[in-house]
């Protein structure tokens, strides 16, 4: 009998998504609904982005282009990260890709090999050990707890490498935990990525969402621009999440495995969403800059409203949109309370298992919304405490 690839059996999804359907079945039922469950800014593309994708289609930019990305935009690329970042990088040495995910995924499938060990961050991006375990090797979580401020323990991270260790993922800011870490750390993880020769993949989706002090980039670190990639995209910083547009920075000999698989999959990025990512990164608007302060009002005014509601507790996040709060004090489980909040209170949250075994006390909240949704989110959450509240431990 014909069957699916046995790979497709240890890959999993995302809680989010799975959160997002149930809501929508209670909206199609008539319920109200606020979704707070996705990684979506509640902004939309700047307007001068969408003119320039319009100009170029009328320019007649819809058609096959380079396989690696049209030139100029990995050119205004470079030209960004040494703004924002204080990085230096080649335009011959970025992929295009539609969408993080994909610029992810080919990284990790171009550098491992079956029974390599990937380190990475718990809780953490679910693709992170999902893509790992289909692509035949082997996910090693490192915790980030809050014992630790939600930082990687070096040491911890030290005692996990063995010589199967392939790979070294970061992801800061970081979803869900919105932690920023800090340059001791990464320059302790660049330490240990030198020293065990391994590669580094720097998730960089978030670098632009930060609340205070200079974003700084693994790839600043001696040593590390010959083993570092970094994925970052547009979807969150720019807010073009339905565009698909990412991409890679990678060491030249990476370059020709990344181009291979783009060939053998998507072929090109759409011509006309390249032009217009060029304006995005300009952002003459200040588009970015208005979409982070007022980001900034909601996490202060978020974090302190939910540390109201009996039993949460939550520290206001260094960076990214979420809201990642300590439910322990609840005496209830996250699943559970999570299932109170959706169908009791019509508010959608993650429950922090979903990001790894570390995050089982935990729940997630995205702050991309408004500032009076929100409010009348922690409103609902508050009228439905009473069921926990009898056990609740402050």
């Amino acid at each position: 009998m014909r069957s699916i690839a046995s790979r497709m059996s240890v890959m999993s999804g995302e809680g989010a998504l799975a959160v997002f359907a149930r809501a929508r079945e209670l909206e199609a039922q008539g319920r109200s609904i606020i979704h707070l469950e996705l990684g979506e800014p509640d902004f939309h593309t700047g307007q001068s982005v969408i003119d320039s994708a319009a100009k170029a289609l009328a320019d007649g930019k819809d058609r096959y282009c380079a396989v690696q990305g049209v030139l100029a935009l990995r050119q205004e690329i470079a030209a960004y990260l040494a703004h924002t970042r204080s990085i230096q990088v080649s335009p011959d040495n970025i992929v295009i890709a539609p969408g993080c995910k994909i610029a992810l995924f080919q990284s990790m499938m171009a550098l491992l090999e079956p029974g390599d060990e990937v380190l990475y961050p718990e809780p953490g991006f679910p693709g992170y050990p999902s893509i790992t375990l289909g692509l035949g090797a082997v996910p090693v979580p490192f915790a980030l707890s809050p014992r630790n401020q939600l930082q990687p323990d070096p040491d911890e991270v030290a005692s996990k490498i063995t010589p199967r260790t392939r790979m070294l993922l970061t992801n800061s800011p970081g979803n869900p935990t919105g932690t920023v870490y800090t340059d001791s750390v990464q320059r302790a993880l660049a330490e240990l990525a030198v020293k065990h020769d391994l590669w580094v993949l720097s998730d960089e989706i978030y670098a632009r969402i930060l609340y205070g002090g200079e974003y700084l980039s693994m790839l600043r670190y001696p040593g590390m621009k010959e083993r570092t990639l970094i994925i970052d995209g547009f979807s969150k910083s720019f807010a073009m999440t339905g565009w698909r547009l990412g991409y890679s920075v990678a060491p030249p000999e990476v370059i020709p495995a990344l181009n291979l698989m783009a060939v053998n999959t998507y072929t090109c990025v759409a011509e006309f969403t390249q032009y217009a990512a060029i304006d995005a990164l300009r952002d003459r608007e200040g588009n970015t800059a208005r979409m982070v302060t007022e980001f900034s009002r909601r996490r202060d005014q978020f974090s302190q409203d939910l540390n109201r509601v009996p039993g949460f507790r939550c520290l206001p996040p260094q960076g990214a949109f979420y809201a990642w709060v300590d439910i322990a004090g609840t005496g209830m489980s996250a699943e559970e309370l999570c299932r109170i909040l959706l169908e009791d209170a019509g508010v959608a949250a993650i429950p922090g298992a979903a990001f790894g075994h570390e995050g089982k006390n935990f729940i997630r909240f995205s702050f991309a919304s408004s500032m009076s949704t929100l409010h009348e989110a922690v409103e609902r959450i508050q009228k439905v405490s009473a069921v926990w509240q009898g056990t609740a431990v402050r």
